[in-house]
């Protein structure tokens, strides 16, 4: 019994840790997602105003619907805005499909983060209600290795996407669509006008360095404090 309970034990501590990087990346996507800010500044550093021929505030608008529709319960997006005067329906059909296999992508991201999420925090519900210096020192290093552990796996990341961004932008497309709806034409389609390969290099990269900074957080002050608060458990209970 006791050896069953230590491999329980044991396994329990290292989904933990494993949960921590999925959670940091899942919650950076969700706020590159929903950044209007990301959206703007990709307009604006690769000229899409320019190589549209859409106002800003057009720009905006898309941006807007885009994010709105991905929080929705609507199956397929119906976006218009205006171009010289002249309204009109900002994506195809074949984009409209596209963008349905998409947010499909981000409500998975949304599942696995609330996985994740209640996870982590019934983990840590458990082994901060035993009130033992070993429980929260122990939690404390389970914090700091999942943490280390996502920087190592955003690093990663990072160094692929700037090495070999294209092939990997290519194998995430095999990968995550069962379909060639993806396979856009950049001369006719606004949703590869709107975002270029470019973009989607920079957002890599943003999201990499969200999931960086929230481990470093998490890791310094987190780790930090639940490391502390044994010291003082175990301080406490050596006086008693």
């Amino acid at each position: 019994m006791d050896g069953k309970l230590k491999f329980l034990n044991l396994a329990a501590k290292w989904i933990f840790i494993l949960c921590l990087p999925v959670l940091l990346l899942t919650i950076s996507i969700v706020w590159a997602v929903n950044s209007l800010w990301l959206y703007n500044y990709g307009f604006e550093e690769y000229e899409i105003s320019q190589s549209t021929g859409l106002a800003e505030t057009e720009l905006d608008k898309a941006a807007s619907g885009l994010i709105s529709y991905f929080k929705s319960a609507e199956e397929d997006i119906n976006l218009t805005v205006t171009k010289g005067d002249q309204p009109f329906e900002l994506f195809n059909r074949r984009e409209v499909i596209h963008l349905r296999d998409v947010k499909e992508l981000i409500w998975l991201n949304y599942r696995v983060l609330l996985g994740t999420l209640i996870y982590v925090l019934t983990y840590t519900g458990i082994s901060l209600f035993r009130q033992r210096k070993e429980s929260w020192r122990r939690l404390a290093q389970e914090v700091v290795g999942g943490s280390g552990l996502t920087l190592a796996l955003m690093l990663a990341l990072g160094l692929g996407t700037l090495l070999g961004f294209d092939q990997l932008f290519l194998q995430f497309h095999l990968l995550s669509f069962a379909n060639d709806f993806w396979q856009l034409d950049p001369t006719r389609d606004y949703l590869i006008m709107l975002f270029p390969q470019g973009f989607w290099y920079d957002a890599t990269l943003f999201v990499a360095l969200g999931a960086v900074v929230g481990a470093v957080m998490l890791g310094g002050a987190v780790g930090g404090h639940l490391f502390f608060r044994g010291r003082m458990l175990e301080d406490s209970q050596d006086l008693s």
